[in-house]
C-alpha cells in the first residue's frame, strides 16, 4: 500500500513537472486573422500565385530552449485559391492535390536551431499527397506587442509530391519548382 502511495505520489510530481514546464508554458496560438500561406509556380514561364485560406499551426516555442520547440504545421489542400473557379477545382483533382484522398498537408519539426538573433533553421518532415520528404525552412522571427510574426519561404519540387501528375508532368509548361512562403502570427512566445 505504501509502495502504490509513493509510486501514485511520484507520477502526480512528474505530471505537476510536465504541466508547468517551460515546453508547457511555451504553448502559442496562432493568430489567423494576421497569418498567410501562399505560393508561386511557373507556366510557361509566367508566374503564377496562389494561396491557401484555410490552415492551422501547433507551437510550444521558448526561444531560450529551442531543443524542446515543436512546430507542427496543417494546411488545408482544398482551401487552395488562385484566383479562378476552374482552376481551383482543376487542384482538387487526383492529378494534383487529390484532396478526396489527401486532405491535408503537413510540416512537422524535428529540430529547431538558432541562425542567429531573430532567425532560426527549421528542420523537419513535409508531407502532402502521402508523399513525406526532409525539410529545411529558415525563419525570421519579430516581435510587435504580444505578437511574435514567423516569416519564411522554402522551394518543393512538385513531381516529388506528383502534385501535377499524368499530363501535367511535362516542366516545360509547368515549372517542378514551387515556392511556398509563409507569414505565421503568434501570440504567447517569450520575448526573443
Amino acid at each position: 500500500m505504501k509502495r502504490s502511495a509513493r509510486v501514485l505520489g511520484s507520477l502526480a510530481v512528474a505530471l505537476l513537472a510536465l504541466l508547468v514546464s517551460p515546453l508547457a508554458q511555451a504553448q502559442q496560438k496562432l493568430l489567423p486573422a494576421q497569418s498567410e500561406i501562399s505560393f508561386v509556380s511557373r507556366q510557361m514561364g509566367s508566374p503564377v500565385e496562389g494561396r491557401f485560406r484555410s490552415f492551422d499551426a501547433q507551437v510550444a516555442l521558448d526561444p531560450k530552449q529551442l531543443a524542446a520547440a515543436k512546430i507542427v504545421l496543417v494546411v488545408d489542400l482544398a482551401s487552395a485559391t488562385l484566383g479562378s473557379t476552374d482552376t481551383e477545382a482543376e487542384l482538387r483533382q487526383p492529378d494534383w492535390f487529390d484532396v478526396k484522398k489527401f486532405p491535408q498537408a503537413t510540416f512537422t519539426s524535428s529540430a529547431v536551431k538558432s541562425a542567429g538573433p531573430g532567425r532560426l533553421e527549421v528542420v523537419g518532415t513535409f508531407s502532402l499527397k502521402g508523399r513525406s520528404r526532409p525539410l529545411s525552412v529558415p525563419v525570421a522571427l519579430t516581435q510587435a506587442g504580444g505578437t511574435t510574426t514567423a516569416t519564411g519561404a522554402f522551394t518543393i519540387r512538385r513531381l516529388d509530391f506528383k502534385v501535377g501528375d499524368g499530363d501535367w508532368t511535362d516542366t516545360d509548361l509547368i515549372a517542378n519548382d514551387v515556392q511556398v512562403k509563409f507569414k505565421l502570427a503568434l501570440s504567447g512566445v517569450a520575448a526573443l
